[in-house]
């Protein structure tokens, strides 16, 4: 197996980028990847959506006049412009030269969560993903501060609700158990503390906001510091604990190289992100050098996104639009901005269910057929394996560069085998055919 390809896919989603990291040897393709621009216009999708606290007042106002079927249609409208996001996201990362920033992008929207079926504002969504994309190299303290304050994830974990006198616990927890530290390693009494550190924290113009009417101003007693503190005071706080580098160095290798990754592996990575002060391009840097040198590309189950991405790469189909793709990874369990709990996707062996594999083989089948299917409610049908002849009749023909007349059945299949593809039972099938 060429080893450029398994790190093609584990540092971005095909085998695009083999024959780059081939020339320039990991370290200077890494150099590259970490230089990618920042793009941070607004796309037009979004020209029309509320994006100030006026707008949205604005909004709440002219709704009251609407009736159902109006409101209905503006649901429906602010549920288009989020499958247009979904669309405009999938771009990106088909797109880069060097996809690293969208792969990393993507581990921090499944690392802090923030869903639109719960925000249910579309820009607040988009900022999050924006600042996500930009700190993706940056520093994990200080991206977990601005996490802390985004519209989005105060609307998404409840602090909105959370005040003095009232308190709400829900971002102040998962603050500890999910983004930093994880399970095991604080107390309910944090809990409650940082709960009042965050009391009165709501959304802003620009980000998260403290009122004063609302905030609790008490002393605190926070893992064992005493003081009257603010969201980046408890997470400087968090940061000086112990376990602080090793939940966020697990998933990383677990989002890229191992779904299983051993205990010493996460201490020693771990070790070196809390000396590099918790700055995530060394830590990358580091993981991803060490472990090309040691000419492992781990183990992973692909998850329906990298499956999708490389099907299309491997075809050479170039999509006239994403919205299949998009209906697609819903059927798969990988809904873009909506997972299905503040945990999100599982991976590993959570895409190994018996409707996902028929699911895999239908779409790889309805691509290697030369046919790329453009309605999305045909789609989620043929994901369901339901009507599936109708569904082939709707489908449009694709053209396909696979150059299949350079080399007989045997070399074509091993050629191929080489590339990792995923497509072999049905390519065979079709190779037969010619």
């Amino acid at each position: 197996m060429n080893p450029n390809t398994l790190w093609s896919l584990r540092l971005g989603f095909s085998n695009k980028q083999a024959t780059a990291i081939e020339k320039m040897g990991m370290a200077k393709f890494l150099d590259a990847s970490f230089k990618t621009n920042f793009d941070n216009s607004i796309p037009d999708f979004l020209k029309d959506s509320p994006k100030t606290l006026a707008d949205f007042r604005e909004q709440r106002q002219k709704s009251r006049a609407l009736n159902q079927d109006q409101k209905r249609e503006f649901q429906k409208q602010e549920g288009l412009t989020s499958i247009e996001m979904k669309a405009w996201w999938i771009d990106k990362m088909m797109n880069e030269n060097y996809p690293l920033q969208e792969k990393m992008t993507l581990f921090l929207h499944n690392h802090f969560v923030s869903t639109y079926q719960k925000v249910k504002v579309n820009y607040w969504i988009f900022e999050h993903n924006q600042l996500l994309r930009k700190n993706a190299f940056g520093n994990f303290r200080e991206l977990t501060k601005a996490m802390v304050k985004s519209n989005a994830m105060l609307r998404y974990l409840d602090n909105v609700d959370n005040r003095k006198g009232k308190i709400n616990e829900n971002l102040s927890r998962e603050l500890l158990e999910l983004f930093t530290l994880g399970i095991g390693n604080y107390s309910e009494e944090d809990i409650k503390n940082g709960a009042k550190a965050l009391a009165g924290l709501g959304v802003g113009d620009n980000g998260g906001i403290y009122r004063d009417k609302l905030a609790d101003d008490s002393e605190i007693i926070y893992f064992g510091k005493k003081g009257r503190f603010k969201a980046d005071e408890i997470v400087d706080i968090i940061f000086k604990q112990k376990n602080s580098p090793y939940l966020f160095t697990k998933k990383i290798l677990q989002w890229f190289i191992y779904d299983n990754p051993s205990p010493e592996l996460v201490t020693y990575y771990g070790d070196y992100f809390r000396k590099k002060d918790f700055e995530i391009k060394p830590l990358l840097e580091k993981i991803f050098t060490e472990e090309f040198d040691r000419n492992s590309a781990g183990s992973k189950i692909k998850n329906p996104l990298e499956y999708n991405l490389q099907l299309l790469s491997e075809l050479q189909i170039i999509p006239r639009t994403n919205r299949p793709m998009v209906a697609f990874l819903k059927s798969q369990g990988m809904d873009l901005f909506n997972q299905p709990n503040v945990k999100g996707w599982e991976g590993g062996k959570s895409w190994l269910t018996s409707q996902i594999y028929l699911q895999r083989n239908n779409i790889a089948d309805l691509y290697c057929s030369g046919r790329e299917n453009v309605n999305q409610k045909a789609v989620a049908n043929m994901m369901m394996d339901e009507n599936q002849n109708g569904n082939r009749a709707a489908a449009r023909k694709t053209t396909l560069n696979l150059n299949w007349h350079k080399g007989t059945n045997k070399e074509i299949i091993r050629e191929l085998s080489d590339k990792n593809t995923i497509l072999m039972p049905r390519l065979k099938t079709q190779i037969k055919r010619f």
